[in-house]
């Protein structure tokens, strides 16, 4: 054979090996480059709501950034957490990517701050987290999302991840749920969120055959001081439909539901509608421990934990009359006397001083439940 005949085979047959290394594999390959990675190792888990993750694969991520882990046999439908240092990103898969393409910097990674190719089902689910970042998600956002996303186990991941333990969601998880058993009856996930929603019901009775103040009951009076110590019932608002709700300035979530507070108010406070805010702002005792009991520190972070608690109310524009608190924390009378263990927590009463509804989230709820009594 000549040299020039050997040259061309030997070029041939690199050709021939590098467009193999570089085809599309016949399974799964989840591939990129993180800047800032570089020395780290990259892991792929197995997801399944309520149990722990299972590692799939890890490799070393290059000095450059660049990562690649291969599946010959491909990956099922799932949930899957791409981890690279200390970093996370979930991917939603659908069973049939080739090739899915992550590339961004390691440091914004977990705020979804890259780019995704080769997978729509995890496109979808990093824009709608994407978007919560910008508002506020609520029961209804996640509801449309559960019933339009094409992939059941996004519309199951969001739901779980957002909506998480609160019962007042249990029809959404169910619905999420009941749309992975039509696809996917095989799966692990679908008896896995199946045994957490059917636990977060039983809780939820539970709490329902504990609660001391019941639907249709009378609602028992409060009367407590507003931030400038003027007392407040209550029972004076008879006559009106009232929506009586526990919150705090320090409660996360409670400052997310304000505004859906607020909308409904200024939507029907015309119509004979009012809201009576009790804050669980102040401090309890295990805190009045901590500061050795000394009554001017005491006086000083009481008086402190006031101002957080007036500042949120002009903060959060909750712009109705009635703000009262004995800023006693955990310890107020009036959370005890309606059985408040966690906020948010909302009671909706009636003209005749009944309680006509329970722990309503969201303004689409709180407006629903409002329509009956008007």
């Amino acid at each position: 054979m000549k040299r020039s005949q050997l040259h061309l085979l030997i070029l041939t047959v690199f050709a021939g090996i590098l467009m193999q290394c570089n085809s599309t594999p016949e399974g799964t390959r989840i591939e990129g480059a993180m800047k800032n990675a570089g020395g780290t190792q990259v892991y792929l888990d197995k997801v399944v709501i309520n149990q722990a993750s299972n590692v799939l694969s890890k490799a070393d991520v290059a000095a450059d950034g660049s990562f690649r882990l291969d599946f010959p046999e491909g990956l099922d439908a799932g949930i899957y957490n791409l981890r690279i240092g200390a970093k996370r990103l979930n991917l939603v898969l659908d069973g049939s990517e080739k090739v899915v393409a992550v590339n961004g910097d390691l440091h914004t990674m977990q705020n979804g701050d890259i780019t995704l190719e080769g997978s729509p089902s995890s496109q979808a689910y990093l824009d709608f987290f994407r978007s919560a970042r910008n508002q506020r998600i609520g029961e209804q956002e996640v509801k449309t999302f559960v019933d339009t996303t094409q992939n059941p186990y996004t519309a199951a991941f969001v739901a779980f991840s957002v909506l998480r333990n609160n019962p007042q969601y249990l029809d959404i998880h169910r619905k999420a749920q009941e749309r992975l058993a039509e696809t996917y009856p095989q799966a692990d996930m679908v008896k896995s969120y199946g045994e957490f929603i059917d636990k977060l019901d039983q809780q939820y009775q539970k709490t329902l055959a504990s609660q001391r103040v019941r639907v249709g009951e009378p609602a028992p009076d409060i009367t407590l001081p507003n931030p400038r110590g003027e007392n407040m019932s209550l029972s004076d608002l008879r006559g009106k439909i009232v929506l009586l709700d526990f919150w705090a300035s320090w409660c996360g979530p409670c400052r997310r539901e304000n505004p859906n507070v607020v909308k409904v108010y200024k939507r029907y406070k015309d119509e004979g509608f009012e809201v009576f805010s009790v804050s669980l702002d102040g401090l309890d005792t295990r805190t009045k421990a901590r500061l050795g009991n000394d009554p001017e520190r005491i006086k000083q972070m009481a008086d402190r934990s006031k101002q957080r608690w007036v500042q949120a109310i002009e903060q959060d524009n909750l712009i109705w009359d009635y703000h009262v608190s004995d800023l006693k924390k955990w310890e107020s009378k009036a959370a005890s006397k309606y059985g408040v263990t966690s906020i948010p927590r909302t009671f909706l009463i009636d003209r005749e001083g009944n309680i006509a509804a329970i722990n309503l989230r969201g303004s689409a709820n709180i407006e629903a439940e409002l329509k009956k009594l008007l």
